[in-house]
């Protein structure tokens, strides 16, 4: 499953090359997993990630 996710990850990453902004590179990876989840899978898990990243990064990260 993480296998799966990353390689999705990696190829929307690829395919765009360099991000004018971090952010454009964070809607991007965003945009890669709902597009994942869409998929029928799910990733599990994730609003516990989820709120673990905005604890981690509450400066850059809204959940």
């Amino acid at each position: 499953m993480i296998e799966s996710l990353n390689r999705v990850i990696r190829k929307s990453i690829k395919t765009r090359g360099s991000f004018p902004t971090e952010d454009a590179a964070t809607k991007l990876i965003y945009l890669a997993i709902r597009n994942f989840e869409k998929g029928g899978r799910n990733v599990r898990e994730w609003f516990a990630a989820r709120n673990h990243f905005a604890i981690m990064f509450e400066d850059r990260f809204n959940a």
